[in-house]
């Protein structure tokens, strides 16, 4: 089953660098990238805008290309949407976002947490292999931690909290 996407768009824009420019613009780029990684996932994607400041009295949804976008109502930020939406899907959820209050609320309902940077590596990175064959950059071929001469245990091996995240990761 995949696993549904929340996406703090401002905050993945930032990472990105593309904050400093035109933000219409900006925003649109993502959402192209976004669709592009929805159509080489299947995962379903739904990205959130702060409104809170200049937006609508109401919360505005829209389908573009595949992936939903939410603007957060005037009064209210991206971050209690995404963690609003993160209690509803629970488990079912990826949350991609570097801010920390969002990071721990999403971990509590049961959602995987990406930080922002991770995440546009991940969407940038090119399908390498050609043709359908799509394979990503791999947690495990990073480099190994350094280790303490003293430890006992197979030194090539992860410690365990990097490999259940490369568990995780797998998937994205």
């Amino acid at each position: 089953m995949p696993i549904h996407l929340i996406i703090d768009g401002y905050n993945v824009l930032g990472r990105l660098g593309t904050l400093s420019g035109h933000i219409e613009s900006a925003r649109e780029s993502l959402l192209r990238d976004l669709a592009a990684y929805r159509h080489r996932k299947n995962h379903p994607i739904t990205v959130v805008f702060d409104g809170w400041q200049q937006g609508q009295p109401t919360e505005g949804r829209e389908h573009r290309a595949g992936v939903e976008v939410i603007y957060s109502k005037r009064g209210e930020r991206a971050d209690q949407v995404i963690q609003r939406l993160a209690r509803e899907y629970g488990a079912d959820c990826a949350v991609v976002s570097s801010d920390q209050e969002v990071a721990r609320s999403a971990r509590v309902s049961g959602a995987i947490v990406i930080g922002a940077q991770e995440f546009a590596g991940k969407l940038r990175a090119v399908p390498r292999g050609g043709g359908s064959a799509h394979k990503e950059l791999d947690v495990q071929e990073e480099a190994t931690p350094p280790r303490d001469s003293k430890k006992k245990g197979n030194p090539r091996k992860l410690p365990k909290a990097l490999r259940q995240r490369a568990r995780q990761l797998k998937r994205f």
